[in-house]
Order: C-alpha cells, then sequence, then structure tokens
C-alpha cells in the first residue's frame, strides 16, 4: 500500500494506536521510569539513574543503514555523492512501514510522546514519537522539549514530524532482498529511514539512542535551510554581556568540554539553529560520552549525571557503561564499547539559560585536534577562509593506539557534521558566510591537538592553556594583538596571547626536527586539496573560498 500524503500516515497510525488496548500518551516522566524498570529496560544504578545495555550492533549509529527516501519533492535538494545519503526507493520504505504498523498492532503497550525540537518557537518542529519501549519515550522527554503554549506561531506547527521506533524488532531480511544492504551476503534486518517530503521517520531494529537523536538532527538539517535558518552541529554558550559564542567540532576535540565553562550560561552542547532572531538550541538535553569521564577535567558533565536521587526523579540513560554489581560506574572500563552515553536534561547542569536562546553570535570557535601537530593552536579566519574549513570540518582520528601504531588518520567531515548535513554543501557554506558578514562574526581556529610533533612524540596541547586561547578569542582580545600569514594553511596566527608562551603559538618552534616539520606540514595541505577536489571538484563552489583551500 503506497501512502504519499503524511495525514494518510496519521489516520492509519491512529487507527493501530485507537484499536489497541494499552496506549500511553504523554505519560508522566515518573511512570516512564518505573515503567522501564518493571518491563526490565534498564535498571536502577546507585546513584539513582538508569542503566540499559543495548546489542553490539547497536552501540553506535549505523550510517550504512540509514536511508533517505528518493522522492520528487526533496530528490533534486539532496546531496546523493555523499557517502552519507543513501537512498531507498518509496516503495521499499512503504514495505517498512506496513511492517512497522503491523509489528505495533501486536506490542502488548505502545508508548506515544508529542514534544518539539527548537527552542526558537518560531521554527519549533513538532515529533510524535511512537514506540513500545518506555526507555525509548524517556530518551524523548530527556533530548527533546515540551510544547509550548504558543506552538501555534511555529512555521511547523500544523506540518510536524512522525517516529516510529521499534529498537528491538527486526525486519525479515528475506522479503527486503536486493532493496537493503547485504551484511556478510546477508539482507541486513535493521533501518534507520527519513521521509523528509512525509515527514516520517522510522527506527527499525537499532536500539542506540543516537539514532533516535540524530535522525530528527538530521530531518532539522534539511527543512531549515528552506527557510532561511542555518543548522549547525555546534554547542553554544554566552557571556556576561550577552556575548554569543558557538563552538563546531567533531568528537574528541573537546566541544563538549569547552563550551561548559562556568563563567558562561550554555544553550546546548550538540544541535543549534542560527536564523533571523539569533541562535537557539534544537534539544532539551545532552547525550554526553562517558568514556574516561573524569569528575576533574568535566565536573558539570560528571556532576549532571553522578548526583544522586531517587530513581523515580532521575531518569537520567548511562547507555552501555559498565556497572559493578553495586551499582557503581567504571567510566574507564571500554571493554563493551568506548561509546558509552548518558542522556540527561540541560537542567541537571549547574549554568545553563534556560529559554537556550540568544542574539547572533560574536564569535563562532572551529575546533580541530590535529595530531599531526602542525596546526597553529589558534588562528584567525577570514569569511572566506571560515567556509572552507566549515566545508571541510577538518580533525585527526588515532588508529589502533593499542597496537602501537601511531600514524594519524586526517578525517574530513563536512560542516563538522557530515552524515547529518543531508542538503547540497552549497547551501549551508553559502548561508554561513551571508550570516557571517551579515552580522560581523569573528571566526578563530582552535587546535586541541599535538605540539611538537605529531601523535606519538608531541605532547597534546594542555587543556588549561586552550581554555586560555578560547577566553582570549571571546573576550576580543585577540583583536587586539598582532598577526602573521601561515602561508601553507592560508590562516592568520597571533603573535601573542594573553597567558600562553608566545614560542608555542607557531607550531614550528616546537619541533625539534624542522624538516620533519615542513614534511609533515606539506603532507597534510596535499590531503586537503586532495579531499577538496574529490568532494567539490564538481560543486560549483566559489573559487574564493577555493582558493583558500591549503595545498592550492
Amino acid at each position: 500500500m503506497k501512502r504519499v500524503i503524511n495525514m494518510d500516515l496519521r489516520k492509519e497510525l491512529e487507527g493501530v494506536l485507537k484499536k489497541h488496548k494499552d496506549v500511553r500518551r504523554n505519560p508522566k516522566r515518573e511512570n516512564l521510569i518505573k515503567d522501564s524498570v518493571k518491563n526490565k529496560e534498564a535498571v536502577v544504578s546507585a546513584n539513582g539513574a538508569l542503566a540499559t545495555w543495548t546489542p553490539l550492533e547497536s552501540t553506535g549509529r549505523s550510517p550504512a543503514d540509514t536511508y533517505i527516501v528518493k522522492r520528487e519533492g526533496s530528490e533534486k535538494n539532496i546531496d546523493w555523492d555523499s557517502p552519507n545519503n543513501n537512498p531507498i526507493e518509496p516503495e521499499t520504505f512503504e514495505m517498512v512501514l506496513e511492517d512497522a504498523l503491523r509489528t505495533l498492532e501486536g506490542k502488548k503497550k505502545i508508548y506515544v510522546t508529542e514534544r518539539i525540537l527548537g527552542a526558537d518557537v518560531s521554527y519549533a518542529l513538532p515529533v510524535m514519537t511512537v514506540t513500545d519501549y518506555a526507555l525509548t519515550s524517556l530518551f524523548t522527554y530527556n533530548m527533546f522539549r515540551s510544547v509550548p503554549k504558543d506552538l501555534g506561531k511555529s512555521i511547523f506547527s500544523n506540518n510536524g514530524f512522525v517516529l516510529i521506533t521499534l529498537p528491538y524488532d527486526k525486519l525479515y531480511p528475506k522479503k527486503y532482498e536486493g532493496r537493503l544492504r547485504e551484511v556478510n551476503g546477508k539482507t541486513s534486518n535493521m533501518v534507520i529511514a527519513m521521509d523528509f517530503d512525509n515527514r516520517i521517520g522510522i527506527v527499525y531494529g537499532s536500539a542506540y539512542g543516537g539514532s533516535v537523536k540524530k535522525l530528527m538532527f538530521t530531518v532539522m538539517n534539511y527543512l531549515l535551510p528552506g527557510e532561511g535558518i542555518l543548522p549547525i552541529h555546534c554547542s553554544a554558550n554566552e557571556g556576561e554581556r550577552g556575548d554569543v559564542a558557538l563552538l563546531l567540532g567533531l568528537s574528541g576535540t573537546g566541544k563538549t568540554t569547552l563550551s561548559a565553562d562556568p563563567t558562561r550560561s550554555l544553550y546546548g552542547d550538540d544541535e543549534h539553529g542560527w536564523g533571523e532572531m539569533g541562535v537557539a538550541n534544537f534539544e532539551y538535553g545532552c547525550y554526553a560520552k562517558l568514556i574516561n569521564l573524569d569528575p576533574k577535567k568535566e565536573p558539570e558533565i560528571y556532576n549532571a549525571i553522578m548526583h544522586k536521587d531517587t530513581y523515580e526523579k532521575h531518569g537520567a540513560i548511562f547507555e552501555n557503561a559498565m556497572i559493578y554489581p553495586d551499582g557503581s560506574f567504571d567510566f574507564y572500563d571500554d571493554r563493551f564499547t568506548p561509546n558509552s552515553r548518558g542522556s540527561y536534561p540541560l537542567s541537571y547542569l549547574t549554568n545553563v539559560k534556560e529559554s537556550s536562546t540568544g542574539g547572533h553570535p560574536k564569535t563562532i570557535l572551529f575546533l580541530t585536534a590535529d595530531a599531526n601537530g602542525v596546526l597553529p593552536p589558534v588562528s584567525k579566519l577570514t569569511k572566506e577562509q571560515a567556509m572552507l574549513w566549515f566545508l571541510v570540518g577538518y580533525t585527526s582520528k588515532l588508529a589502533g593506539t593499542e597496537t602501537g601504531i601511531i600514524e594519524p588518520k586526517t578525517a574530513f567531515s563536512r560542516f563538522f557534521g557530515e552524515p547529518f548535513m543531508p542538503r547540497n554543501p552549497d547551501v549551508y557554506a553559502k548561508m554561513l558566510g551571508e550570516k557571517l558578514k551579515k552580522h560581523k562574526t569573528k571566526v578563530y581556529l582552535i587546535n586541541t591537538g599535538w605540539s611538537g610533533g605529531p601523535y606519538g612524540i608531541g605532547k597534546r596541547i594542555d587543556i588549561d592553556l586552550t581554555r586560555k586561547m578560547v577566553h582570549a578569542a571571546l573576550e576580543g582580545e585577540l583583536e587586539r594583538v598582532e598577526y602573521e600569514e601561515n602561508e601553507t594553511f592560508h590562516i592568520m596566527v597571533p603573535k601573542s596571547c594573553p597567558g600562553v608562551p608566545s614560542e608555542i603559538l607557531d607550531p614550528r618552534n616546537t619541533w625539534k626536527d624542522k624538516k620533519a616539520y615542513e614534511e609533515r606540514k606539506k603532507k597534510l595541505a596535499k590531503e586537503f586539496c586532495e579531499h577538496f577536489d574529490k568532494a567539490y571538484g564538481n560543486k560549483g563552489i566559489d573559487k574564493t573560498i577555493e582558493r583558500e583551500c591549503p595545498g592550492k
């Protein structure tokens, strides 16, 4: 049965819900916590939080099983050349939808939550999540926002999104042969799919909470540019004078850690929109990595999830973290997965801005963990340079450190979040450039990686020094110093920075082997150039931006 109208889905879905004997619509948070324990979906830890473990195939996102429905209305807007935008035929999606509805009919209980994404009510997106798992519904309470009384002001008030999630059910592979990807010669039994035209999403067979969160982030990243709003994978905070800052960075660059500043009020640590009125957080909570969580280095996050309370009130969800029989956690044990996560409301943090909204950003920081050790710890970017670094989204990944391999792997992820940015790349880059120009926003590149040599030889830049550089950028102190150009990477490097030894600002000074530095620098620049040509050679990127690419 084909469905091409969202209201048809709602009608049939509501029919399923109406006939079902036990549908729990917008239950109290306390009841969801109790049901999660009663249904054996989670156990209560020593501090009152809930702990759960997912199957091994669900300890992280599954990009290869994540699809976008290829329909006429949205097809031209999607960058199908990106390896992250996997197309699925409408007929196949409708088969999955049919299976999901029939599966829901057979469940003992169905939970329905109605929330929104977007602290700025003018573009808040209503989201109705339907699932058989109380813990999944609790996750939407932690991560999505409550429906405001003035939702009618939203451009999406009458055209929200429906998300059906069946985390522990599996598709029948034989039915989908030739339609879904193959895994070790067998058709996959998992699907995370989005229909932008009909505003329907399905998570079938993935118990990882991030599948729900990132599916909805991708939806926002598709919808908002069409309304003149730039979605950004970033954290955001605000100083005492109301000055807004955005911090963009991939995993391991310090985005969450550096934004949790006791002197600045946090909006959120992951997903924001930049519209006509300024910046607004999409979410209500955080989904933080727990591996190696140190109360001394990240006290805000640690205290947010480790505070003690009765389990009925706590509601933080620990996903795939090591727990001992006494209910205590060991965040340094990664035997199950290094991707353990904690979901909790923003209100559990001590210094947050309740509205999660603010004006236009005064400063933007691009964070990169350069394991090559050749990027300056701080540098200033022009508008064109900022657009270039936004397009490439560079950082380093360290492969196989346990076996002694020290060679870093260069990683590029456009807009510092490529898997979740489905539109053609020039759309996001152009919007950023226009907003930087209009609001005179300053952009800095902060290297939180290595100095004095590559990983294995040099040392990671001290977090206290990084904090001083971030402070100098946010307080405008770096606007009052002299700069010199790094010709290889086309960036401006300050000759001084308050509280930071001047000799470390030029990475060449920190290397003993100057020849090795020059070789490593040229190698990284070549990788930039090759990536840009491969990713954007036929995308019509403005030549003034292309010229700012290292190696060109």
